[in-house]
């Protein structure tokens, strides 16, 4: 149900949440989870109130918090990770960008069952566009599920690849870098406490020295880390993520590593403040975001250079007592990959296009609901659509950007479908969550992150 307004809405949760000085006391928990929880994350991203979105989100991330589910940064346990008393894993980061309350559910089930710890949610700037999902209502989709499926402890959500466009930097810096601070302050103020900046769109191969092709990268992502520490909120430090190397561009390398970790910690020192550095760094070792489709739709086979990323991954850690490096654009990597990773200390690894994949060619999805996504897309996107692509190509390259427009029909798809959906993506995420050896890692997440109840405002709607 989709609750109109707030009188709707008081109605629905009144027998089961109580509001309690400013907060909220959970009467029935039974019934949150079994219905209440869903008629509250459809409102908060449904609902033709903006009030009733408000009040519904506000309600979903204090019964959470009441239940044990925190939102909460990674950072101290990559500090670990950083000085070598945990290792072994791979922390797999997550991007939901279809049919986000099922789908988290599915990635919640993979973690119970696995016991596992550190596995993050996140969301690129670009596909907040593309899938119309702000931080907030993603943070809640994520949360809700979690309540849903009975999870307890912490949960990572990640602002991915918030990343400076070079071209508008190129005409207007400081109204683009502006853009970036505004959706960093945005993400934080919906409990994203894992922000990855990603200025290495401004990276100049042309420039002399690497230190001179890194400069602007540097300096503006220590610009961007001080500003997310002075948002941060009281003893939550944020964990940061820097980035050396575009994906899709040329693989990286230990100098420029050096290069860009010299230069910023230098600029982060330029005010005499002591502020937490970034805890891991972005590299580029071969892959591209959503892989490279062939004429017939199918995937081009990647030559990843684990070798790079193993000594970048040393690098990071031996002298700079970061996590390791973090490899993107890994979703569709052929299944064999993966157990390299642990094996090798990537510290992090970003995983999306996958997840899409497998809603979308599930024989599950309905076919009438996907012809009339790829017919959308030939209208709407035609001027997407290269002249050397097929068919095919264009479809794949395009069909993330169905997801936004579409959003309402797939939430709304028959229970059935829904649940066949969430047990293909449950079997990928635990294939995965194995071949990254972060099974059984619950305990040890436990040691080194300590979640911490960031108290939210009642909004107006909830008050008197």
């Amino acid at each position: 149900m989709i609750y109109e307004n707030k009188e709707q809405l008081k109605n629905g949760y009144t027998q089961i949440i109580k509001l309690d000085g400013g907060d909220v006391r959970i009467v029935n928990e039974a019934k949150l989870k079994s219905k209440l929880i869903d008629d509250l994350i459809y409102t908060a991203v449904f609902s033709p109130d903006q009030a009733t979105r408000e009040a519904s989100c506000w309600l979903i991330r204090r019964a959470a918090a009441a239940l044990g589910i925190l939102s909460s940064s990674i950072q101290t346990l990559y500090e670990a990770m950083g000085r070598g008393e945990v290792k072994g894993f791979t922390v797999p980061a997550i991007n939901l960008r279809a049919i986000t309350y099922d789908s988290a559910q599915a990635v919640f089930r993979a973690a119970i069952k696995g016991k596992v710890g550190p596995f993050i949610f996140e969301i690129a700037r670009s596909e907040i566009d593309y899938t119309a999902q702000r931080p907030l209502e993603y943070a809640c989709a994520v949360t809700a599920a979690a309540i849903k499926t009975g999870y307890q402890g912490p949960v990572f959500l990640q602002g991915d690849h918030f990343q400076i466009n070079p071209g508008k930097f190129a005409a207007d810096a400081l109204k683009e870098t502006q853009a970036v601070k505004n959706l960093i302050w945005e993400a934080i103020e919906a409990g994203f406490y894992n922000i990855d900046i990603d200025t290495s769109t401004l990276v100049d191969l042309t420039k002399a020295t690497v230190k001179e092709q890194q400069k602007t990268n540097y300096t503006l992502a220590a610009e961007l880390t001080t500003m997310i520490r002075d948002l941060e909120p009281p003893a939550i430090t944020i964990s940061v993520g820097g980035e050396i190397g575009e994906v899709g561009g040329k693989n990286s390398t230990v100098e420029e590593l050096q290069a860009f970790m010299d230069g910023y910690l230098q600029e982060l020192k330029k005010d005499e403040q002591s502020l937490a550095p970034i805890s891991k760094i972005s590299v580029q070792t071969g892959t591209t975001h959503g892989g490279v489709p062939l004429a017939d739709g199918s995937i081009a086979k990647v030559k990843i250079d684990f070798a790079v990323l193993e000594e970048l991954s040393a690098v990071a850690r031996k002298k700079y007592g970061l996590a390791g490096a973090v490899q993107h654009g890994a979703s569709t990597l052929p299944d064999e990959a993966f157990g390299r990773f642990p094996a090798i200390g990537t510290a992090e690894i970003h995983l999306a296009t996958g997840f899409q994949n497998t809603v979308y060619d599930c024989t599950h999805f309905p076919r009438e609901l996907k012809e009339k996504i790829y017919g959308y897309l030939k209208k709407e996107l035609k001027k997407e659509w290269k002249e050397k692509d097929t068919e095919e190509q264009f479809i794949y390259k395009t069909r993330k950007k169905g997801c936004g427009p579409f959003k309402l029909e797939m939430w709304n798809l028959p229970a059935a479908v829904l649940h066949n959906l969430g047990a293909a993506l449950e079997k990928q995420i635990s294939f995965l969550f194995e071949q990254l050896n972060v099974n059984s890692t619950y305990e040890i997440t436990g040691k080194y992150v300590k979640p911490v109840d960031v108290a939210l405002e009642p909004p107006a709607a909830l008050k008197g």
